[in-house]
């Protein structure tokens, strides 16, 4: 069995743990390539118990441990996939006062990767100009299979191009984009991490199916990170990824909490429920974003926007109080009971009605 990976790769001998990765990967597939369709089923689902990355409030916001660091960040990162893609000679001022106003709302997590078209240079130029590019917590990703196994060179080089677009000497998460060669990358990654090129070694998948893999990596790799999808639609990691990570003491950073403007799509024209006001949800937003954030074993959850109005909106969830196990089932039953075609949220085209103009292309 192939080593699961974007895009498949053929895989030569040679690496003492591939065996063990591989073996493992394989087991778990054959009973947890999760059932992607299953998201829409009604049985309840509470958050983990509280572990080492639960809340701690410092004026008032929600901040999370670092996995087995001891290091806290504020609990809600900005995401630049698609939104902060631009040409050069676009406009982008827009983007700029996004970055600005997340920076005063308190948040300090910005992911972004060299897959994401012009998004590192939009990064390094308004954190340059507003003066915050060393303060930032810096998250990045690496994809590259090398000339041969162990060769390390492409990664090298797009490490270093990534530097010099975002103005920075060291990154502070390094992550295996979509598990890419990750059994020969994340290797080099904790090396890197020993001579302090790195802060911490992560890796990230946006597919559930790919879960098992992660989890995998988890056990196996020492991982300091994992960036995974997870939402009030797709709550695959409740079942291992969130546990694990909470039991070894790992940070994930989510991706996709509102499914890519799928969620708002859904809901046009549904007002939120009334009871969701005992939480701080009284917009649409809110309310995904709180049940992802609710989830203990969570460290940051990605909000990506191109709109800085939205960008308010969605650091409110820093503060004020979030649901309990059983309000977050109450949730996940309104979704499902009251708001149609929930259960095929998965058929619709990310970003409905919206166009980007940047270089990546869906």
């Amino acid at each position: 069995m192939a080593f699961p990976s974007d895009p498949p790769a053929s895989r030569p001998g040679g690496n003492p743990t591939r065996r063990n990765l591989l073996t493992a990967a394989g087991a778990a597939g054959a009973g947890a390539l999760l059932a992607v369709g299953a998201a829409g089923r009604a049985e309840a689902v509470g958050a983990a118990p509280a572990g080492p990355a639960a809340n701690r409030r410092s004026g008032g916001e929600i901040t999370r441990v670092v996995g087995r660091t001891g290091e806290r960040l504020r609990a809600v990162g900005l995401g630049t996939f698609m939104t902060f893609d631009k040409r050069p000679g676009a406009p982008r001022g827009h983007l700029r006062e996004v970055l600005k106003r997340y920076w005063e709302a308190g948040g300090r997590v910005v992911d972004t990767s060299p897959l994401y078209g012009g998004a590192e240079l939009s990064v390094g130029d308004f954190a340059t100009d507003l003066g915050i590019a060393d303060d930032i917590f810096l998250t990045n990703k690496s994809w590259s299979t090398g000339e041969y196994l162990s060769d390390e060179s492409h990664m090298v080089r797009q490490l270093e191009t990534s530097k010099t677009r975002l103005w920075r000497d060291r990154m502070d998460v390094l992550q295996v984009h979509n598990l890419v060669n990750a059994e020969a990358a994340v290797p080099i990654l904790r090396r890197w991490k020993g001579e302090g090129k790195i802060r911490y070694v992560g890796v990230s998948h946006h597919a559930p199916q790919y879960y098992p893999a992660i989890e995998v990596l988890m056990r196996n790799f020492d991982v300091d990170f994992v960036q995974v999808r997870y939402s009030i639609f797709t709550r695959h990691a409740e079942e291992r990824i969130l546990p694990l990570a909470a039991d070894r003491g790992i940070g994930v950073m989510v991706n996709m909490s509102m499914e890519k403007g799928r969620l708002h799509k859904l809901v046009e024209g549904h007002r939120v429920p009334g009871w969701a006001r005992s939480f701080g949800a009284g917009t649409w937003a809110k309310f995904f974003l709180k049940y992802v954030l609710s989830h203990p074993a969570v460290t940051v959850v990605l909000q990506a926007t191109s709109d800085p109005d939205h960008l308010d909106e969605n650091m409110t969830v820093l503060r004020g109080p979030l649901p309990d196990a059983a309000t977050r089932a109450r949730m996940m039953q309104h979704m499902i009971t009251e708001i149609p075609g929930f259960a095929d949220l998965e058929s619709m085209p990310w970003y409905p009605g919206k166009t980007f103009d940047g270089y990546v292309k869906l």
